[in-house]
């Protein structure tokens, strides 16, 4: 029998891997790898590109952060460089380093670093700044009088070594210089806090969770006051504008009028500073701007306006 050898091709026989059909199939996985092996490729320098762009934005915020530390730094340490007689200037300046503590406390724990806090924390301690640029303009203002007092009051000395002064001018000038050692006789607080406490007077952060509030101050050391027992009233106004007070609504006089006040201690004052904490009981305290006035001898002798959380 003859055998049929028609349409034969002994090169199909050698398996399925050399079908034209099986060439082309292997051809276009291989294109595909390699197309796939390109994307990852430029996938893999984006990324490292985008890290890299990441890494030195942290850089840079993170010498910014310093920056803004080093600076709050320095005016903290100008502040406590700032030498002032004046008590009033010297409480405000007092409460604005409190500020600058409370600012560098915030930088330390910050966690969560980009360009709004940035700038947030910048424009916080270029306010600061101002306001101590103001206050060295003030003190340089008080330095300006006091040497002129200075000059004066020498002056007046070597006038009144001389026969040819007249009575009534040493009069004036006696009567002017006895005035202002009256005034310098005023007493004075400084460093004024306003704490919240709880039911066991331990301190609390938020202001809404106390049950009476403490004023912390020290009473000035001063030569020309008059010592002994000295009975300090403190004033609180709250945030709403309203009077800090008991049921009763003790008051006191001031300068011709019955003011009410918050809480009163009397003291023993001998001329030195004394630190003294006034407590004033409470409910129903709000988070804001307190204003808190000391008054003692019939004057205001400090004021400070004190944020509660």
């Amino acid at each position: 029998m003859e055998e049929n050898t028609q349409g034969y091709d002994p090169r199909y026989d050698e398996g399925d891997g050399n079908r034209p059909d099986a060439r082309k199939s292997i051809r276009g996985y291989r294109i595909v790898i390699i197309i796939l092996a390109v994307i990852l490729a430029a996938i893999s320098v984006l990324y490292l590109n985008i890290h890299r762009q990441q890494q030195q934005d942290y850089e840079l915020l993170v010498i910014d952060r310093d920056s803004i530390q080093n600076n709050l730094s320095d005016l903290m340490t100008e502040f406590d460089g700032l030498q002032i007689a004046n008590d009033s200037i010297s409480a405000n300046l007092d409460a604005e380093r409190l500020r600058a503590d409370s600012l560098m406390q915030r930088l330390k724990k910050e966690r969560s670093w980009n360009l709004t806090k940035i700038k947030q924390y910048e424009k916080e301690v270029g306010t600061l700044r101002s306001i101590m640029t103001g206050y060295l303009r003030q003190i340089d203002s008080l330095n300006t009088l006091n040497k002129k007092l200075i000059d004066e009051n020498v002056s007046f000395r070597k006038e009144i070594s001389t026969a040819t002064l007249r009575a009534e001018v040493a009069e004036e000038k006696a009567a002017e210089l006895d005035n202002k050692v009256r005034q310098g006789s005023v007493l004075s607080a400084r460093g004024i806090r306003l704490v919240a406490l709880n039911a066991k007077n331990k301190e609390v952060s938020r202001v809404k969770n106390a049950d009476r509030l403490r004023t912390d101050f020290v009473l000035t050391a001063n030569a020309l006051a008059t010592p002994g027992d000295k009975t300090v009233y403190v004033r609180i106004t709250a945030p709403d504008g309203y009077v800090i007070s008991n049921e009763s609504v003790p008051t006191f006089e001031y300068e011709g009028e019955r003011l009410t006040y918050s809480a009163s201690r009397e003291v023993d004052y001998q001329n030195e500073d004394l630190g003294i904490g006034i407590f004033c009981n409470g409910s129903g305290f709000t988070a804001g701007t307190y204003t808190v006035q000391l008054y003692c001898d019939g004057r205001l002798i400090g004021e400070s306006e004190i944020p509660m959380r």
